[in-house]
């Protein structure tokens, strides 16, 4: 696994008050003490063209994602929709683009392309400071099992909350409210990290301290802002 390097060698203690990333204190009897990550484009590649990449041109594949609306096909999966009656929807709507459907779901482990680059040495550096570290991600419960072959820094987390189990997804603003339940988390502690800005808003809307990932550095340099990485932490890619 990698590691992360702390040039100073100071530990980070977690009752200290920790600064908001926009300069405001947080409440110092509290800080900020879990950090729960999106996973797809945030802890692993994912890249849908890949699974039918071997028989599909881009062009085909374009085509047939504007045909059958494939980002509404696939948040449908992620919400719980068997890949069966998915394939049954397209098979009436769209029968000609039935056969590529059933190549995606069938080849969904090549869709992953591993670990983003620096997440995994940002999640270890966490769990070094002793951050509690969850998962909450829009995800088919059929494929889910793929994650952590793929990133498995994804392991490291205390456990992942999958919509396509649940029969919610982001940015509804349930699934963040089942998050805080099942956890019993305190949102005003709660660090939530994602690539949508949709699922970002919707995060700060039921109070989590939400973060937009564009990157493993600015990520990075957002949590040294809020506390839970130190200063001056040197993260390996």
């Amino acid at each position: 696994m990698e590691t992360s390097l702390r040039t100073d060698g100071s530990k980070l203690t977690s009752s200290h008050a920790r600064p908001d990333i926009h300069g405001e204190a947080s409440d110092p009897l509290t800080g900020y003490d879990t950090v729960v990550f999106d996973l797809g484009r945030v802890l692993v590649g994912w890249e849908p063209y890949l699974a039918v990449a071997d028989q599909t041109s881009e062009e085909e594949w374009q085509a047939f994602a504007e045909a059958i609306d494939f980002p509404a096909v696939n948040l449908a999966m992620d919400g719980g929709l068997s890949h069966a009656a998915a394939l049954a929807r397209v098979r009436e709507s769209h029968p000609q683009h039935e056969e590529t459907l059933a190549r995606y779901c069938g080849n969904f482990r090549a869709t992953l392309t591993g670990p983003v680059a620096g997440t995994t040495a940002i999640v270890e550096a966490l769990a070094a400071e002793g951050v509690r570290l969850l998962g909450l991600t829009n995800w088919s419960a059929e494929t889910f099992h793929h994650a952590a072959e793929a990133a498995p820094v994804i392991d490291r987390l205390e456990d992942v909350l999958v919509s396509g189990r649940e029969g919610v997804v982001k940015p509804d603003p349930a699934i963040f409210h089942l998050l805080i339940e099942r956890y019993e988390l305190r949102p005003g502690t709660t660090v939530f990290v994602d690539d949508s800005p949709a699922n970002v808003a919707a995060a700060e809307g039921v109070g989590l301290r939400a973060l937009h990932f564009t990157g493993a550095a600015q990520l990075r340099a957002d949590l040294q802002n809020l506390g839970l990485l130190a200063d001056g932490d040197t993260i390996a890619p």
